[in-house]
C-alpha cells in the first residue's frame, strides 16, 4: 500500500504540474509576456510546484525532514542529473543573462540557505526573507525582460510549442490553473503518506527518502522539460529551467515551508554538514559555464551524472552503515574528485588556448 500511494502521488503530482504549467503559460501569453520571462518564471516556477506542494504538506504533517530534503534533494537532482543528462544529449549553451545573473543568484541563494540553517532551524523570519528575495528576483527578471533585445530572446519554450498562436482564453487558462493546483494538493498528500510508510518499513530516515525518491519524483516536470528542450535544440531553456527551478526551491519552497511550519523548519545536522553543502557544490559545478564561454560540453554532462551516482551511493552506504563506506569515501577524496578537477581544468584550457593563439 505504501508503494501504491507513492506511485499514485508521483503520477498525480506530475499531471497536476503539467496542467498548471499549461494554464500559467496561457495566462502569461494573454498578458503578452516574452518567452524568456515565461521560461524563467512561469514554467520554471510551475515545474517546481510539486516541490512546494509536498514540502508545505509535510510541514503541516510534522515531517520537517521531508520538507527540507525534498527541496535540497531536488536542487542536487536538477543540476547533477537533469543538467548532466541534457548536456550529455547535446552540448548546452547559456544566454548572457543566465551566465551573468541567474547562475550567480542560484549559487548565492544556496550559500544564504546554508548560513540561515546553520543554527539548526529556519525560523519564520528567515522564511519571509527568502520569499522576499523571490519577489525581488522575479521583479528584476520582468524589468530585464522588457529591456531585452529581441535577438537575445531564446527559441520558444517546448511548453509553448503545442499552444495555439491565437490569444488564449483567460477562462480556460484560469480553470487549468485551478485544476492543476487541486491535483498537486492531492498528489502531495498521497506522496508524503507513501514516503513516510516506505521509510518506516525500510527502517531509514524521512530525510533519506525525501533526498532520493521524493526529490526525483517531484523533479520529473523539470526532467521532461529540459530533456525535450535539449533534443529540440532549445539548449538555453534546458539550463534556464533548471536554474529558475533551483532558485524557486530555495526562496519559495523552503521560504513558505518555514513560514507555515508551526515552530519553524528544523534542519538536521546531517543536512547542514553534508546535504546542503553538496547542493552548494552542485551549484558551483555550473562555474564551467562561466569559464568555457557559456557552454556545457558532453564531457561535463557525463561528469555531472557521475557526481550524482556517487552521491546516491554515498547516501545508501551511509544509511545502511555499510563497511564499504570508509573505502568509498577515501576513493572519492583521493581519486575521483582530483580526476574530476583535472577534467574541468583541461576543459577550461581547451577553451582558453584558441584565444591565446588568436592573439
Amino acid at each position: 500500500m505504501a508503494f501504491v500511494l507513492l506511485i499514485l502521488g508521483l503520477v498525480v503530482l506530475t499531471a497536476g504540474a503539467e496542467v498548471l504549467v499549461r494554464g500559467a503559460v496561457g495566462l502569461a501569453q494573454a498578458f503578452k509576456l516574452s518567452p524568456l520571462i515565461i521560461g524563467l518564471t512561469v514554467v520554471a516556477y510551475g515545474t517546481s510546484a510539486p516541490e512546494l506542494a509536498v514540502s508545505v504538506k509535510a510541514c503541516y504533517a510534522g515531517q520537517a525532514e521531508i520538507a527540507l530534503g525534498n527541496a535540497v534533494g531536488s536542487n542536487i537532482f536538477n543540476i547533477l542529473l537533469i543538467l548532466g543528462l541534457a548536456a550529455a544529449i547535446a552540448p548546452l549553451t547559456a544566454s548572457r543573462q543566465l551566465v551573468r545573473l541567474d547562475v550567480p543568484i542560484m549559487i548565492g541563494v544556496s550559500v544564504i540557505l546554508w548560513a540561515l540553517a546553520s543554527d539548526g532551524i529556519l525560523e519564520r523570519v528567515n522564511g519571509f526573507v527568502l520569499v522576499s528575495g523571490l519577489v525581488v528576483y522575479t521583479g528584476v527578471l520582468i524589468v530585464l525582460g522588457r529591456r531585452e533585445d529581441k535577438s537575445d530572446v531564446p527559441i520558444e519554450h517546448p511548453k509553448l510549442q503545442s499552444e495555439s498562436p491565437t490569444k488564449p482564453r483567460l477562462g480556460l487558462a484560469s480553470l487549468m490553473i485551478i485544476m492543476g493546483l487541486a491535483l498537486l494538493v492531492i498528489g502531495a498528500r498521497w506522496l508524503v503518506q507513501g514516503a513516510v510508510l516506505v521509510a518506516q518499513s525500510l527502517g531509514v530516515s524521512d530525510l533519506l527518502i525525501s533526498l532520493t525518491i521524493i526529490a526525483a519524483g517531484t523533479s520529473m516536470p523539470e526532467l521532461a522539460t529540459s530533456i525535450v528542450a535539449s533534443i529540440r535544440g532549445q539548449r538555453d531553456i534546458a539550463i534556464g529551467n533548471v536554474v529558475g527551478s533551483n532558485i524557486f526551491n530555495v526562496l519559495c519552497v523552503l521560504g513558505v515551508s518555514s513560514i507555515v511550519a508551526p515552530s519553524g523548519l528544523d534542519v538536521a545536522d546531517s543536512a547542514i554538514q553534508f546535504d546542503i553543502p553538496i547542493a552548494i557544490a552542485a551549484a558551483f559545478a555550473c562555474l564551467p559555464i562561466f569559464l568555457t564561454g557559456g557552454r556545457v560540453s558532453r564531457a561535463e554532462g557525463v561528469l555531472f551524472l557521475s557526481y550524482y551516482a556517487a552521491y546516491l551511493i554515498f547516501l545508501l552506504l551511509s544509511a545502511t552503515r555499510h563497511p564499504a563506506l570508509e573505502g568509498f569515501s577515501l576513493a572519492m577524496l583521493g581519486f575521483f574528485l582530483p580526476l574530476s578537477m583535472l577534467g574541468l581544468a583541461m576543459s577550461v584550457m581547451t577553451w582558453l588556448l584558441p584565444k591565446r593563439v588568436a592573439r
